[in-house]
């Protein structure tokens, strides 16, 4: 299959890397020279534009957006539109608002799919976690690309119509927020506590077995034995949130009580009037597993 991919960060350039691993043809643009050099030499062919993506592409496009959300959607889709027929195909992988999804599915001459991923820089080597909404006859016809990108073909499904993608995965986020918060509290009272404990060697021992294992408590452990048991100079500032939020207003509009996604939220918000001190264990430990899966910046005091 051939494959435009528009937007070559971290999760882009693992995005593209996995298709040309798995055989298929990349044609390559992000508006960092080097990131298309790089991708170039990894066997994509390289673009100069968004148009020369759509211009390069069979005549039936199939066309993988990995772009901020936001304004650079809509500026990538503007750009893309004198290309698109309801022959195309658009994925957005990025963290849209469902909304926002549903919107562009309505206005886009071609099928959309929005596409919630997770997994982080680690999808490199795993794969990534695929939360497909849109049309389903275009779902089907991306469906060899899907199987390259995620784990596998478990690894992804269509979660229903238009914004459905991105509504399971800002849900999915919510749920991260909480799980976060529970190991950041749990290890904050056995740092507090009465014993003198390698924190490190309880994630080990959790992650072999126990009823609480997890990628993020493997994440813990990695941040205990990186970090130290102290977690070294990692401030009590939690950055992001936006998904978090989204999650929140929905379950107002639907009368859904969250209440330990919202006090994740709460938390979150609230580290960030400590000035980047010491401050909460918990906050600090969650500052940490944000570095550990998506690779993002570490706040240092």
């Amino acid at each position: 299959m051939e494959l435009g991919i528009i937007g070559l960060g971290r999760m882009g350039q693992i995005v593209a890397e996995r298709l040309i691993d798995a055989g298929h043809d990349v044609v390559a643009f992000d508006v960092d020279e080097a990131a298309v050099e790089t991708m170039a030499a990894a066997g994509a062919t390289p673009a100069e534009s968004i148009a020369e993506v759509a211009e390069t592409l069979d005549p039936k496009k199939r066309i993988w957006l990995m772009v901020p959300a936001g304004d650079p959607v809509d500026a990538a889709l503007e750009e893309l539109r004198p290309y698109l027929d309801a022959a195309d195909v658009i994925v957005d992988g990025g963290n849209s608002h469902f909304e926002a999804s549903v919107r562009r599915g309505e206005a886009t001459d071609a099928a959309y799919l929005d596409c919630g991923t997770s997994g982080g820089p680690a999808g490199a080597e795993l794969g990534f976690s695929l939360m497909v909404g849109g049309p389903e006859w275009a779902y089907e016809a991306v469906v060899p690309a899907f199987d390259a990108v995620a784990t596998g073909p478990k690894g992804h499904d269509r979660m229903g119509p238009s914004g459905s993608g991105h509504y399971v995965k800002m849900v999915h986020n919510g749920i991260e927020y909480a799980l976060m918060q529970a190991y950041g509290e749990g290890f904050e009272l056995l740092h507090e506590g009465r014993y003198d404990l390698d924190l490190a060697a309880v994630a080990r021992t959790w992650t072999n077995g126990a009823v609480i294992r997890s990628w993020l408590l493997e994440l813990c452990e990695e941040a205990f034995r990186e970090e130290g048991p102290e977690l070294g100079s990692v401030a009590d500032h939690v950055a992001g949130g936006s998904t978090g939020t989204w999650t929140i207003q929905e379950s107002l509009e639907q009368e859904v009580p969250l209440p330990l996604i919202y006090q994740a939220l709460a938390e979150r918000f609230a580290s960030r009037t400590t000035g980047r001190k010491s401050g909460r264990f918990s906050r600090r430990l969650a500052n940490r597993l944000r570095y550990g899966f998506g690779r993002h910046e570490i706040q240092r005091r």
